[in-house]
């Protein structure tokens, strides 16, 4: 059976973004910097978004701030929305299902 599973490991580049709603759901969203180097030994830094929900986004606005290494456990996440020049843009996330910080 094929899972649509990722892990990463890689560094938070700010503090998460909290937002509760209204029916007391929480998100957090944040990006991490997913280091690696190419053939020619240069440092490559690529950035990945993601969101986490309830406990997870609780533990992430609590604990982990800018700077800091974390593995993070979820899956992909695909969506289309209109940008403000009402073009479709396409994005990938990862939806975080476990985080542990280094």
């Amino acid at each position: 059976m094929i899972r649509n599973q990722v892990t990463m490991v890689g560094l938070l580049g700010n503090d998460a973004e909290f937002t509760t709603f209204e029916n007391g759901s929480k998100v957090a969203r944040f990006s991490i910097a997913l280091l690696s180097s190419d053939k020619s030994n240069k440092n490559k830094v690529n950035w990945q978004r993601m969101f986490a929900w309830g406990n997870t986004a609780e533990f992430l606005n609590l604990y982990c701030k800018k700077g800091h290494k974390l593995a993070i456990s979820g899956r992909l996440v695909y969506r289309t929305f209109l940008s403000a020049t009402g073009l479709p843009q396409k994005i990938t996330e990862v939806e975080v299902r476990e985080v542990v910080k280094f």
